[in-house]
């Protein structure tokens, strides 16, 4: 499929689309959701994220690792430069609302905060090989399968390193709530 797609056959890259963009996005929103609190701009990376595939498909080498570690190469430079635009620029909001606010309040927000800084904070105890199991399979919402293709483990392989990084997490928080 691959290789169809890298001679320019319109079907094979087509194809390839379908398959990659579900989890580029899921990747993005995953991982850029918490910058502007919408999934608009997450789906926008995703998007570059696609075309960037596309321009790079007749460079594409294939060296023996699976084509998923190269998309997700190029999604995690895109997410980068994101992270980094959206730390320079200020997100405009509405002067007057049209409605009632039902988003919620300063309090809701705070603890949401605290609580999405904290789990952040427990994932970055986490050894790297974990915390990024954890990252595609639970945040990007992967499968065993996808995520064992992008680690090179056996989808068991990753079953039982989720368990085992669920679990280190848990400690972890127990720990620090007792501490």
């Amino acid at each position: 499929m691959t290789e169809l797609a890298m001679r320019g056959q319109p079907a094979a890259i087509d194809t390839l689309l379908r398959q990659i963009r579900p989890m580029v996005v899921r990747y993005c929103r995953a991982r850029l959701g918490c910058i502007s609190g919408h999934y608009h701009a997450a789906d926008d990376v995703a998007q570059e994220v696609c075309i960037a595939v596309l321009s790079a498909l007749p460079r594409y080498q294939d060296m023996g690792r699976p084509f998923a570690s190269f998309v997700f190469g190029i999604a995690a430079h895109k997410v980068a430069d994101a992270m980094r635009n959206a730390a320079r620029m200020a997100i405009p909001t509405e002067n007057l609302p049209d409605g009632p606010d039902d988003r919620p309040g300063p309090e809701e927000t705070a603890v949401a905060y605290i609580e999405a800084e904290r789990a952040r904070a427990l994932l970055a105890r986490l050894p790297v090989h974990q915390r990024e199991l954890l990252v595609l399979r639970v945040l990007s919402g992967m499968t065993a399968e996808e995520t064992g293709l992008e680690l090179g483990m056996s989808a068991g392989a990753v079953r039982v390193a989720q368990h085992r990084a669920l679990a280190r997490l848990r400690a972890m928080a127990v720990e620090e709530s007792i501490a």
